[in-house]
């Protein structure tokens, strides 16, 4: 028994060593005849063919081996192409950036020098500061940048030498020339004056041939137009001062018009520098100098005139006198005490009318839009320019006639005709277009931008007519004078936009309708919202993209927060409203949908308009304010808290008892299901029901 398990052992050991024996002599690639003939004859063929398998297998994992390595090593090499290649093109694309900004730069290089060959300094500076402020401390090039900052303070070192020597030669010429800038001017008025006079004489003649021989006749008169800047033909950039003296080695009689001449050169120079040159001069000290003047020219015309005994000559010196006034009023400077000084002066022996009154009574034919109404605007119809030039015509012919006169300080009876003619003609047809039921919302909105452009123009209008009277600009601006009809016309622009708001807040009634539009006892919680709610957000935001284009941001906030407070309003006048006699918690849960949905849109067009720059503490969504306290309470898992007086201040401040009492009682769900007691949901409707049983009670006893 006990030596058969040790045969085969000795048996087992022996195969394994042939296995062993096998595999190697496999292994070693040797001839594979004598193994298969030795396994067949010791019997054991499937040792022989468990080998061969075995050797197959580490044959084919070798051979996949090395078919990775060799496609890994691809691979690999191709990899490091790859990063090489991005490599390259990181460093060719910082190239061509720096190469960019160096290009930027040495372009204004370039202009700055083109500018300064072209002897126009002021934008070779503009230019400089340009390099400085942006693109100085940007150039990546070091040795550029170095030598940018060095030649920076020698090229405005140069620039300011050659600014100097041209002002100086400037300050030399203009001496010179300002008696031909006075000249100049003083022959337009002339010129102007002849041609109203002309026209006069034409006219008369006409009605004369008219009423006895030629019947009726049509004459055309061909008005040349002229610009009164025209007479600047001169650089009068830079500061200048000049002093103007009467010749003593002359009469005055010959004299007295190049001594005007002179006065009116200077100061019409000391405008155009005082309006162009950036602040270089003051108008307080334009003011003195001009006192200063007036107060000279008035004590040499009295001390001439009382020496004068031709009449001829004393109208020939008042002709032109009043030719000075008429040519310094168009800029703005006070001329009345120097016409007074004609009336008060004597009137010589041999005529005893004085200066003969001129009364040019035609409108003027250059009616130019900047000089009346400098305002940029959007949207505008062309009912705002037609006003302005109107308006200026008519402040024109104001002047014109009321001069007429001796009387020369006729500024505040121009002021009450323009006044009455913006507030009894202007607004009160603009009144009438609002209130006239036909326009709608996109006219309402045109209307109200055209106001406010109005009523800003209002002070332009002032400022013209004070100018038209010889009342310089500045005393004007310094009393802060004002229209009423300005008064009067923002008046009516709040009365434009509470009409807009009412055209805007019908139509949204139309698109809500919602005690028709709802359905308030729905069997399942609604998923998204209301249809209507789609096509009030898309009304709404195209009715405030249009006002974002010609509106203020003021009336903007009005018109979008009056909208949504009357969105609101609908909202909690739904709950309350007779058709609707019951109400679950599913409506209200779409409800707050429908409500979610407009605080976004309320929260996006806010921000995006700007207003939240202007407004910090505010925002479109407190409009909605008293609709989301209603529609919080009735998904309040504890609506009696709204009894509690911390609690209502805190999160129903907006609420009303009464509302919230009727709108309570309708507030029914519905019965429950057949296995609704075994739902937990159902046990939180149970529980908020008993908690608004509690609140209608206690709501009924308050009441």
């Amino acid at each position: 028994m006990n030596a058969k398990p040790k045969r085969r052992t000795v048996t087992e050991a022996g195969d394994a060593n042939e296995d062993l024996v096998l595999a190697t002599l496999i292994g070693n690639g040797e001839d594979l005849g004598p193994m298969v003939k030795h396994a067949f004859e010791m019997g054991r063929p499937e040792a022989l063919l468990h080998q061969l398998k075995i050797v197959v297998k580490k044959k084919k994992k070798l051979k996949l081996r090395s078919s990775l390595q060799e496609v890994g090593s691809a691979l690999l090499l191709k990899l490091e192409h790859l990063l090489e290649s991005y490599s390259i093109k990181k460093n060719v694309t910082e190239a061509i950036k720096m190469s960019r900004n160096c290009v930027q730069v040495l372009d204004l290089c370039v202009k700055c020098n083109n500018h300064i060959s072209e002897g126009r300094f002021y934008p070779a500076l503009k230019t400089i500061d340009l390099i400085e402020k942006n693109y100085l401390q940007n150039i990546p090039v070091k040795a550029l940048r170095i030598l940018i900052e060095k030649k920076i303070p020698v090229i405005k070192f140069h620039i300011e030498k050659k600014v100097t020597s041209q002002v100086n030669e400037w300050l030399v010429h203009i001496r010179s020339t300002a008696k031909d800038i006075g000249q100049t001017a003083i022959g337009y008025a002339a010129s102007a004056r002849q041609r109203d006079e002309d026209m006069l004489a034409r006219q008369r003649k006409a009605e004369e041939q008219s009423c006895s021989e030629f019947g009726d006749m049509t004459y055309t008169l061909d008005v040349e137009e002229t610009d009164e800047d025209s007479i600047l033909k001169f650089d009068l950039t830079p500061i200048y001062r000049a002093l103007a003296n009467i010749s003593s080695a002359q009469p005055f009689l010959e004299s007295h018009q190049t001594f005007l001449a002179q006065i009116a050169g200077y100061f019409i120079v000391e405008d155009r520098v005082l309006r162009t040159a950036g602040g270089l001069l003051l108008s307080n000290q334009v003011d003195t100098m001009w006192e200063t003047a007036v107060a000279k020219v008035m004590s040499v015309l009295e001390e001439q005139f009382s020496h004068m005994d031709a009449a001829s000559h004393l109208l020939l010196v008042k002709d032109y006198v009043t030719l000075l006034g008429t040519t310094l009023r168009q800029y703005g400077y006070e001329v009345g005490s120097v016409l007074d000084t004609l009336n008060s002066s004597p009137n010589g022996n041999e005529e005893g009318d004085g200066l003969p009154n001129k009364c040019p009574d035609v409108p003027s034919s250059n009616l130019r839009y900047n000089a009346c109404f400098p305002i940029y605007c959007t949207f505008l119809s062309v009912m705002v320019p037609d006003c302005c030039r109107t308006v200026r015509s008519f402040i024109k012919d104001s002047v014109n006639y009321l001069s007429c006169g001796s009387q020369m300080n006729f500024f505040n009876f121009v002021r009450k005709y323009l006044d009455k003619l913006l507030i009894d003609v202007l607004n009160e047809a603009i009144v009438n277009t609002i209130h006239s039921g036909t326009t709608g919302v996109s006219q309402a909105m045109q209307i109200a931008a055209n106001i406010a452009v109005l009523e800003r123009a209002c002070d332009f209008f002032l400022q013209h007519a004070a100018q038209q009277c010889g009342i310089p600009i500045r005393s004007v601006e310094k009393t802060q004078a004002s229209l009423t009809a300005k008064v009067v016309l923002k008046t009516s622009r709040d009365a434009a936009y509470l009409a807009l708001l009412n055209l805007v807040n019908t139509k949204l009634d139309e698109f809500m309708a919602l005690p028709e539009n709802v359905n308030w006892t729905p069997d399942d919680t609604p998923p998204d919202a209301h249809e209507y709610v789609n096509e009030v957000v898309i009304y709404l935001d195209t009715v405030m993209s249009t006002a974002q284009q010609i509106l203020p941001l003021d009336a903007l906030y009005k018109v979008g927060s009056g909208a949504l407070e009357h969105i609101s309003n609908s909202l909690v006048a739904a709950f309350l409203n007779d058709s609707v006699k019951r109400f679950n918690a599913n409506a209200v849960t779409g409800i707050n949908n429908d409500l979610t949905a407009l605080e976004s849109f309320a929260d996006e067009r806010f921000h995006s308009a700007g207003l939240s720059e202007i407004y910090k503490e505010g925002s479109f969504r407190v409009c909605l304010i008293e609709s989301r306290q209603l529609i919080n309470l009735l998904l309040s898992s504890q609506p009696e808290n709204f009894m509690n007086p911390v609690i209502r201040e805190k999160n129903y401040n907006c609420l009303d008892y009464k509302k919230v009492a009727t709108i309570c009682e309708k507030f029914k769900d519905s019965p429950d299901g057949l296995f609704g007691s075994l739902s937990s949901r159902n046990s939180k409707q149970n529980s908020r029901k008993k908690s608004m049983d509690v609140l209608k009670r206690r709501l009924r006893d308050f009441n």
